[in-house]
């Protein structure tokens, strides 16, 4: 093995919000764990998969992920450093952030196919929502190809094209079906679609750049993110505090620690 590809996440944003610790716990120290194993085993490059959710978070989740993000940026910088005395070939560790994977597990798609089976109703959160899409082919093909373009701490974006309206695309898949909407207009529709207000957590709209500075690479579709991150010296102390806060089950200090590691986290309760 040269590569690893760290996907494995608690990704469902109102369950972390109901568990943080254990949203926490899986999210950030599988990341340490993975980022010290991946160098002891001589990998080339290791991948965090990672996603606009962290950008600016508004949930538990989010700010996991982003806590992660720092996590590989710090452990990549510690490990460039301790090689730069040696000379020898260091690993890579990266950062691919991207939105919504159309048809994939936890995606809407299977969840209104589901629903228009079912002879409805298809259950939107709200008709602003809007997020950004890409085919599981899309996503797989760039997110290989970003490993190519790693220095090292890089954040990379993924080109998702323009955002879509989740209850555009509700309406699609029922027209796509066969059927007609439901709705004040057309009462003898077939699907009706229902608002079932945002979720704890959830936003209207998702972003992939913290600062906005991107820059372009040689893939047209591949951007790099110039993002600050904490010095592993730092970070390091504050993660052992965290995972103290895990394992003594101390919500209240565990989201303490992660609300000053991530500050645009805008955190809805204290």
């Amino acid at each position: 093995v040269n590569v690893l590809f760290h996907a494995a996440a608690y990704k469902h944003v109102p369950l972390v919000e109901s568990n943080p610790l254990a949203g926490i716990e899986n999210n950030v120290n599988s990341a340490k764990v993975l980022c010290h194993e991946a160098k002891k085993q001589g990998l080339t490059n290791i991948v965090l998969i990672s996603t606009d959710k962290a950008v600016r978070p508004s949930n538990v989740m989010g700010a996991s992920k982003r806590l992660a993000e720092l996590v590989f940026q710090a452990y990549n910088q510690k490990v460039q450093r301790s090689f730069e005395r040696s000379n020898d070939f260091h690993p890579k560790y990266s950062i691919v952030r991207f939105g919504n994977v159309l048809d994939s597990s936890g995606s809407v798609v299977p969840l209104f196919r589901k629903q228009i089976s079912a002879g409805g109703p298809v259950t939107v959160t709200h008709p602003d929502v809007i997020r950004y899409f890409m085919t599981i082919n899309e996503a797989v093909e760039l997110v290989i190809q970003s490993t190519v373009l790693a220095h090292g701490g890089d954040v990379f974006l993924l080109d998702m094209g323009e955002p879509v309206r989740i209850k555009n695309l509700a309406d699609q898949m029922i027209k796509l079906s066969g059927l007609s909407v439901k709705s004040r207009d057309n009462p003898i529709g077939d699907i009706e679609i229902v608002y079932s207000g945002l979720r704890p957590g959830e936003k209207l709209y998702e972003e992939l750049l913290i600062n906005n500075k991107a820059n372009p690479t040689y893939h047209p579709r591949i951007f790099r993110a110039s993002e600050e991150l904490i010095p592993w010296e730092q970070l390091n102390p504050l993660l052992e505090d965290l995972d103290s806060a895990i394992k003594d089950k101390l919500d209240i200090d565990a989201l303490e620690i992660l609300d000053k590691l991530v500050p645009e986290w805008k955190r809805n309760y204290k």
